[in-house]
């Protein structure tokens, strides 16, 4: 076993065969480490026997590579997709196997490394105690964590984690898609390291628990060693594969240089130390010899230049906020005071902005009832679903006129569940957004929601504003269109 790459593989605590493989191997005479994780799905035997069809098309493939290599990389993976295909049709009771895989070429000797990628397994690059994902997921769920719209926790306990939608011998869109195989390029420095695992290491063990073990001063087999038993001491839901690279060059860490001591000697200065006087011409002149006058009129000059630089500052922000409101003069701090807000409605309001996931959560004892509100409830995420356990009242303040709540242009798909509006002239103000309601209530609402479409300005329009039925428990149905609608 080398010194700077290792590989390990284990059933775990739940299954009761292992469909994951890896590859840790040197090629293409010696000059790089293919390091490879290989996870079969489609049952019993059939991920087994997907994953080593996998394998040993990449060893073949990539031993003797010439010329470029992620074209190579990218042949190696239709190939082996190709030959599962090929291995489905002849065999009916390995019709629904397949196998993700991820896989890296390291050249560390020239400090780089080339990666190709199909499904959940992943690659992650470690620099200087910090852990980057390189790979992305190709899942629902995985897109929802890459894309920020779901937290790391909330991904690994999804119930869909495990649903790909891409895989070698999943589908023959490998040979027409470019973008179905995921590579790259990257710098590997002295000091860098590679982790290439199957998702029953990120699913059991999140990236700070990652980090705090392959981070330690072991061998890189001990650091194997721990990641799987962490995973399985997690739970070990699943077959746990991990491979490490490290590039075990000498870090080279620059070297302060202290300045000379002795003074930079200047052109017009003697060896004897004796700097001789340069004569004075009639149009030289030190600041000695100015006049008084003079003096003082460069000493006002510069508070006159900075005064005049303020003011056409401030004309400028006054002629650019009076553009802004419609060419009106703004109005003064006391004219346009506005009550501040509750703490309820920053509560809530924070808690909207602060979300990643796609599904909000809230308690209604965490609020008091009803929540009054003196200004609009803002929602930018593309997608966000607002859930309440139990009900929650949103009361419109006396002296506000405004919308309870209202998605921005970036926001394609609300929902809201268990909420009540009250007294609002409008409840939900919506542009182009989608919006889904279920326990909702709007008592007192002169518009319970009002829709503004953004349509493109001067140019012809076709489109289709179709009406909606709106039933006692919220839900909505769209009528089908008449015979001929387009």
């Amino acid at each position: 076993m080398a010194e700077n790459y290792v590989g390990l593989t284990d059933t775990g605590k739940v299954r009761t065969n292992n469909e994951d493989t890896f590859i840790t191997q040197k090629v293409m005479g010696n000059r790089m480490v293919l390091a490879a994780v290989i996870d079969g799905v489609g049952g019993y035997n059939g991920g087994e026997v997907a994953a080593a069809i996998a394998k040993d098309v990449f060893i073949d493939r990539l031993s003797g590579l010439q010329g470029e290599i992620i074209p190579g990389m990218i042949d190696a993976f239709k190939l082996a997709s190709e030959q599962i295909s090929a291995k489905k049709q002849s065999d009916k009771e390995l019709e629904s196997m397949a196998c993700v895989a991820t896989m890296a070429l390291v050249d560390i000797e020239n400090n780089q490394f080339f990666y190709a990628h199909v499904g959940d397994t992943r690659l992650y690059l470690l620099r200087d105690s910090t852990l980057v994902k390189i790979s992305k997921d190709h899942s629902f769920v995985g897109f929802l964590e890459d894309s920020g719209r779901l937290t790391e926790t909330a991904a690994m306990n999804h119930p869909k984690r495990n649903e790909i939608n891409k895989a070698l011998g999943f589908t023959s869109q490998i040979d027409t898609d470019e973008s179905f195989i995921e590579t790259g390029q990257s710098p590997f420095l002295p000091g860098d390291m590679l982790l290439l695992c199957s998702d029953g290491l990120t699913d059991m063990v999140d990236k700070s628990g990652i980090l705090d073990i392959i981070t330690q001063d072991i061998p890189l087999p001990e650091k194997a060693i721990q990641l799987i038993n962490t995973a399985n001491d997690n739970g070990g839901r699943d077959n746990v594969t991990v491979v490490l690279v490290k590039n075990d060059k000498q870090q080279h860490k620059p070297q302060a240089t202290m300045p000379a001591s002795a003074p930079v000697k200047r052109n017009d200065e003697h060896d004897d130390g004796i700097t001789p006087v340069r004569p004075q011409t009639k149009t030289e002149r030190t600041p000695q010899d100015e006049p008084p006058m003079a003096q003082q009129k460069s000493n006002l000059l510069t508070p006159i230049l900075g005064i005049l630089c303020l003011v056409f500052l401030a004309t400028s922000i006054w002629l650019y906020l009076s553009k802004r409101s419609g060419g009106k003069p703004v109005a003064s701090a006391s004219s346009s005071a506005q009550k501040l807000r509750n703490a309820d409605e920053v509560k809530l309001q924070d808690a909207i902005d602060a979300f990643k996931g796609d599904t909000l959560v809230l308690s209604d004892t965490s609020f008091k009832s009803p929540v009054i509100l003196t200004d609009t409830l803002h929602i930018d995420q593309d997608t966000l679903y607002i859930r309440i356990k139990g009900s929650l009242v949103l009361q419109r303040d006396t002296a506000y006129h405004g919308p309870a709540l209202s998605p921005g242009t970036d926001s394609k798909v609300v929902g809201l569940n268990n909420i009540t509006f009250k007294d609002f002239d409008v409840a939900i103000d919506l542009q182009n957004n989608s919006l889904l309601l279920k326990n909702t209530q709007f008592i007192n609402c002169k518009l319970p929601i009002q829709r503004a479409y953004n349509l493109p300005a001067g140019k012809p329009v076709t489109a289709d504003f179709l009406a909606t039925r709106l039933h006692a428990d919220t839900r909505i149905s769209t009528p089908a269109k008449p015979n001929g609608a387009r």
